[in-house]
């Protein structure tokens, strides 16, 4: 094998929310077969402290923990932030280079408006992931511009997603799977059905239903971790082993996956990997809080029923028996189903999991108030064109939107950003 030495730019400039630019940068040595052990994560800023509080703001952990659960809350919040480098596992394929680069807005744990990219081939109805090119994900980052993964020339759907926030994922993950069963059976003025997305989970091995990602596509919090710990910065774990290789291609994974896998394993000393962090924190990150409803508001509230809106972003669910107190059988106000529903062309064209390329989960509406663009590629700029937007399943409440005099649509929208 030749042997030659380089100093590569591992990333460009990443957009990291209102938080300013991020710039990564890696001394590379000759790429040798010989695998290093994983060098240590770069800290981002300085180390969090979590105060507990009686309310919750965005990015708060959810009021009422332990004093354990706080100082495993911070710490998963340090490890969210911190940044990983080429000694540290990174790509060698990679979309960014922490969690928090993604999940920043308003405040750590949220969205952002950064775009990924998911392609793949539809032929007669059937969708092939181009798995042998890499996909059905393209990693837009590499450690090497060698390793560079580009659109295969077989891919004729090409779609973009937004990253989405995590605002009481905990709360999420504690509904009961028979809670979300129960949404599909038919309901509401127009009879939508929605679809559970049953999974496999990784951690557990045991059949799920999916209630994460885009698609439901994941269906635990560590799952979910360990999922875009893989997918999106490229490091590989006990539930995700196996390291992506650029463009589907074994040479130039031999090549540049520098650091033995997996590469986030379990410390000794406390029984955790990053991913473990990760899921602590999310688990008991604090969902939006609620805003008081203006005379207004409470009108668009009625409208929201009327149109229904209600048949698939149905505005509470409950969780189940907890051991962890915050998260035993509290409401959950999320305003969604988390079913699977057929969106015609508003449906990003991807199979996925168990979802069909028309298929979308249907996006929680709270914290609505703090996003920048709408709908699962940003196309929408405003609730309002987002709901204009709406297909499939959910054209008839759509057309009855577009019929309502402007001053029932204005308390609708006044409605909508005070979930």
């Amino acid at each position: 094998m030749h042997v030659r030495s380089r100093v590569f730019a591992a990333i460009g400039v990443i957009a990291l929310g209102g938080l300013g630019n991020v710039i990564a940068q890696t001394d590379f040595a000759a790429p040798s077969t010989a695998r290093q052990a994983r060098g240590p994560r770069q800290h981002s800023g300085p180390t969090t402290v979590v105060v507990a509080k009686s309310t919750a703001t965005f990015g708060d952990p959810i009021p009422g923990l332990s004093a354990t659960q706080l100082a495993e809350f911070a710490e998963g919040r340090n490890d969210f932030q911190d940044v990983d480098n080429a000694a540290s596992g990174l790509g060698p394929v990679f979309n960014n280079v922490s969690c928090v680069a993604c999940h920043s807005a308003p405040a750590i744990g949220g969205g952002s408006v950064i775009l990924e990219t998911r392609f793949g081939r539809l032929d007669n109805g059937s969708f092939d992931p181009l798995t042998q090119f890499g996909g059905s994900l393209l990693q837009d980052n590499a450690i090497d511009p060698h390793a560079k993964e580009t659109l295969p020339p077989a891919a004729n759907i090409v779609a973009k997603r937004m990253t989405t926030p995590l605002f009481g994922a905990g709360l999420i993950e504690a509904i009961p799977d028979a809670t979300i069963m129960q949404n599909a059976n038919p309901h509401g003025l127009d009879r939508i059905t929605g679809r559970v997305s049953v999974v496999q989970d990784v951690v557990t091995g045991q059949t799920r239903v999916g209630r994460f990602g885009w698609k439901a596509q994941q269906a635990t919090l560590l799952a979910f971790a360990g999922d875009a710990y893989l997918n999106e910065i490229g490091i590989t774990s006990r539930l995700f082993p196996t390291e992506n290789a650029p463009n589907g291609s074994a040479a130039l994974l031999a090549e540049y996956d520098l650091v033995a896998d997996p590469e986030d394993t379990v410390d000794p000393a406390t029984g955790k990997a990053d991913i473990d962090h990760f899921a602590d924190f999310m688990r008991v990150l604090a969902p939006p809080p609620t805003v008081n409803l203006t005379a207004t508001a409470r009108n668009g509230k009625d409208i929201f029923d009327k149109l229904g809106c209600d048949s698939c972003h149905i505005p509470a669910m409950s969780t189940g028996p907890s051991t962890i107190a915050v998260l035993d059988r509290k409401s959950v106000p999320l305003y969604s189903d988390l079913l699977l529903h057929n969106m015609g062309s508003l449906g990003d064209g991807i199979a996925q999991g168990t979802a069909r390329p028309k298929e979308m989960r249907t996006a929680p509406l709270w914290g609505l108030r703090v996003r920048g663009l709408f709908l699962h590629d940003g196309r929408a700029g405003t609730v309002d064109a987002a709901i204009r937007m709406h297909d499939g399943e959910a054209d008839h409440a759509r057309d009855r939107y577009n019929k309502l005099d402007p001053r029932d649509q204005r308390q609708l929208l006044e409605f909508l950003n005070s979930i």
